[in-house]
């Protein structure tokens, strides 16, 4: 096991409480409201499978986003988050052209291990993730050896970020959690190169 600071060739910051409770559930009842949630289908294991939780894929026209053998063209965005996007590159985070929402409806919605490691982020991409709703653990293990892990659990306003060597050297999940019974939306804020 790693503790959250304790992680070998990775970048990860957690900001607990980045954007303020009240912002914060303002910022998920627009999104709630205004986003034109879909389930993606996603390939696994050679099959295409509906994914367990709704996204969907906003940015910049040419933010074009190739992930798990699918292409997402992205849809344009909202006032809220071209707000949000502003607020991060204002305050330095970071530039952004696109960004995945995730909407986890309870506990047993949940995200898979992975990497965002796909060639249009680039070979050190900066992911920027700020969880709403209820919290949920967020899980990191190493790829050449899946017993070392890291765990954060995400709350309401926080914000994540992952950048450097973490996507070559590390894989995350958000696991099931049974006993949640309240909504989460994630929001990862990328910036895309589209493909030549």
């Amino acid at each position: 096991m790693l503790f959250p600071h304790d992680l070998p060739d990775a970048d990860v910051q957690h900001l607990p409480g980045w954007l303020a409770a009240t912002d914060a559930y303002r910022l998920m009842s627009a999104l709630q409201a205004d986003v034109p949630w879909e389930t993606h289908r996603i390939r696994m294991f050679g099959n295409w499978v509906d994914s367990p939780r709704l996204s969907c894929w906003i940015g910049d026209p040419q933010a074009r986003y190739h992930y798990s053998g699918a292409e997402f063209t992205p849809h344009p965005w909202p006032p809220s988050l071209q707000a949000l996007r502003m607020r991060l590159l204002e305050q330095g985070v970071g530039r952004f052209n696109s960004v995945l929402l995730n909407r986890y409806r309870g506990g047993t919605d949940y995200m898979g291990w992975h990497s965002d490691d796909e060639p249009e982020l680039g070979p050190a991409p900066l992911i920027a993730s700020l969880s709403l709703g209820a919290a949920r653990r967020f899980l990191l293990r190493r790829r050449d050896d899946t017993t070392r892990k890291a765990e954060f659990l995400l709350g309401h306003g926080d914000l994540l970020l992952m950048g450097g060597a973490t996507q070559r050297h590390y894989q995350h999940a958000l696991p099931k959690m049974a006993r949640v019974r309240g909504e989460r939306i994630n929001l990862t804020f990328r910036w895309i190169t589209p493909r030549t």
